[in-house]
C-alpha cells in the first residue's frame, strides 16, 4: 500500500513534511539561470534547464531529511513539453534518493479521459506489446467533485500498482468556502459530504497503518475544519497544504495528525525553494539555504506532536 510507504518514511526520518518543488525561472538562483541560458538561450529551453539543476540539487539537499516532494505540473505545463519532461526526470530522480513522489495534478475528468490520466500518472501505457511507465509518480492529488467515475479509475491503479491518491476535500484557498462550506442537508456542509465519501471510496483498501489508498487534502489555513476531517476520515491520510506563507501555522496543522505523528503530511513550497532569497548571497548558498527552511519547519511541526 503505497501510504504505508509514505508513513514509514516520514517515521525513519521523523519529518512529516513535503517539499513543493514549483518552481518558476524567477524563483531559480542567478548563477544557475546565467548557465542555462549560456547553453540554451532565453527561450523555454533554457528555462526547464534552469529548472532541472535547481531542483536537481534542491532533491540533494532534503533528500536525507524530507520524506516527500510535491512537484506542481502547472510549473512545469507553463514550458510546454520541455518543462513536462524536467518533470518526468525530477520525479525519477526523487524517487533515486528514496523520496515518495507527489504529483500535484488535481484532474478531476472521468470515464476513459481519467483512464488516461491516470495511466499516465500512476500506471503504464501500453504499445504494443510493452507496458511503459510515463511519470511513474507514488501519488497524485485529484478533484473528485465530479464524483466517483473520476476517482475509481485512479484507484483501480493504485490498487494494481501499489499508489496512492489525495482528493480536495477542503482546501486552503479564501474563497473554498464558496462551495465547499455550503450547506448540504442538516448540519452538514459540501466538504463534509466529500469526507465522506472518500472514506467510501477508499473502504477495503487500508494498509498496515490503517489509512486506505485514497487520501484527503485538508488546508492548515481552517484549523477548525481540520480538526472535524480528522475526526470524520478516521482511515484517511491528510495532505495539508497552507502552512507558511499562506497562514497555516504549526499549532494548527497538528490537528491533523493521529497519535504517534501518523495520518498526515504538511507541505511547504516557496518557503523552502526559495529561502535563499532572505539570506543575502544572491543564491550561491540555495541548498544550504533550503534545507535550513526544512529544518526549521520540521523542528517547529514537532513542538506540537510527536513522531513515534
Amino acid at each position: 500500500m503505497s501510504f504505508d510507504a509514505l508513513q514509514e518514511k516520514i517515521l525513519a526520518v521523523k519529518n512529516p513534511t513535503v517539499a513543493g518543488l514549483d518552481p518558476k525561472p524567477e524563483y531559480v538562483p542567478e548563477h544557475i539561470r546565467k548557465a542555462a541560458y549560456a547553453a540554451h538561450g532565453e527561450t523555454l529551453a533554457g528555462a526547464a534547464e534552469a529548472i532541472w539543476q535547481f531542483n536537481k540539487g534542491l532533491i540533494d539537499a532534503l533528500c536525507d531529511i524530507v520524506p516527500s516532494v510535491k512537484p506542481q505540473s502547472a510549473y512545469y505545463e507553463r514550458l510546454g513539453w520541455r518543462g513536462m519532461e524536467v518533470m518526468e526526470r525530477t520525479i525519477r530522480y526523487a524517487k533515486e534518493k528514496g523520496m515518495y513522489v507527489i504529483a500535484d495534478i488535481k484532474r478531476g475528468d472521468i470515464g476513459s479521459t481519467a483512464e488516461a490520466y491516470s495511466d499516465g500518472w500512476l500506471g503504464a501505457t501500453q504499445v504494443g506489446e510493452q507496458s511503459c511507465t510515463v511519470f511513474d509518480a507514488d501519488c497524485v492529488t485529484l478533484n473528485g467533485y465530479m464524483g466517483a467515475d473520476s476517482v475509481n479509475p485512479f484507484l483501480n491503479t493504485c490498487k494494481e500498482y501499489g499508489k496512492s491518491c489525495f482528493v480536495l476535500v477542503k482546501t486552503s484557498n479564501p474563497g473554498s468556502g464558496e462551495l465547499q462550506n455550503v450547506s448540504a442537508g442538516e448540519n452538514d456542509t459540501v466538504y463534509g459530504l466529500m469526507a465522506d465519501l472518500i472514506e467510501k471510496w477508499g473502504a477495503g483498501t487500508e494498509g498496515k497503518y490503517g489509512y486506505t489508498m485514497a487520501g484527503a487534502v485538508a488546508g492548515a489555513t481552517h484549523p477548525e475544519e481540520l480538526r472535524q476531517i480528522r475526526a470524520r476520515m478516521p482511515h484517511t491520510f491528510l495532505l495539508v497544504p497552507g502552512y507558511g506563507a499562506q497562514g497555516g501555522t504549526a499549532e494548527d496543522v497538528q490537528y491533523a495528525f493521529h497519535q504517534g505523528g501518523k495520518g498526515a503530511i504538511v507541505n511547504s513550497s516557496r518557503g523552502i525553494i526559495c529561502a535563499w532569497k532572505k539570506t543575502g548571497h544572491n543564491g550561491e548558498d540555495y541548498q544550504e539555504a533550503a534545507r535550513n527552511a526544512a529544518i526549521a519547519m520540521r523542528d517547529d511541526i514537532c513542538r506540537f506532536i510527536t513522531i513515534e
